[in-house]
């Protein structure tokens, strides 16, 4: 029998045992199941429509005058100007968003990467998907990484760069920062101001999305 075949019945074997010791649970709801995410939560999960979301920072309703990134909240934060481009949002970060996550990131649910990334897509444009950009990633500090055994944000990336056909690049340091999580919007910007810097050696692509989980 061939190694390839050997192996992938091997693999088998393991995906079953684990099934059977830990059965798949829906990352919000927490009921048994196929799925990482059941339909019926999946289907629950709050979309931000881009129609009607600022062009700017992609926040949900802020078409007309947005409450997030207008010159009063930048100057709040201490920010001269929108420092991108743009921004979109798949969903609302409401407790929903927030399991998804949290079983992805420290729930080593990583199956949840392909759902993640599969949002993410619908709101990669044609104009996106052109000769030209990149997908890169902000990477996890290394501290993270050693307590999760994975870099989250590398592997969504990776996933939607393949599902926009685009290559994916390690563009960024790994940034010397604390957990975010705890902190408020000032504190944020703050804690990660000056944080982030482009390896060197790096070749610039023309054109960059950069994905993060939140």
């Amino acid at each position: 029998m061939a190694k390839e075949a050997i192996q992938k019945m091997l693999r088998g074997a393991l995906e079953v045992a684990l099934e059977t010791l830990w059965p798949t649970r829906c990352a919000v709801c927490d009921l048994p199941g196929e799925d990482v995410l059941c339909p019926d939560c999946a289907r629950a999960l709050v979309v931000v429509d881009a129609c009607l979301a600022c062009p700017r920072c992609g926040a949900p309703h802020g078409i007309v005058q947005c409450t997030e990134c207008n010159e009063v909240m930048l100057n709040a934060a201490g920010i001269d100007a929108f420092p991108i481009d743009a921004m979109a949002h798949a969903l609302v970060l409401d407790d929903a968003a927030r399991r998804i996550v949290s079983a992805y990131k420290d729930g080593d649910e990583r199956r949840l990467r392909t759902t993640i990334a599969e949002r993410m897509e619908a709101y990669v444009g044609p104009l996106e998907r052109a000769e030209g950009f990149a997908v890169a990633f902000i990477p996890d500090t290394a501290e993270a990484v050693r307590r999760r055994g994975f870099d989250h944000a590398r592997e969504i990336a990776q996933e939607l760069a393949r599902r926009c056909g685009l290559e994916c690049v390690e563009l960024f340091e790994r940034p010397k920062s604390t957990d975010q999580r705890e902190l408020g919007r000032r504190q944020r910007i703050d804690n990660m101001r000056n944080a982030m810097h482009v390896k060197e050696g790096v070749q610039m692509p023309e054109r960059v999305l950069v994905v993060d989980d939140v």
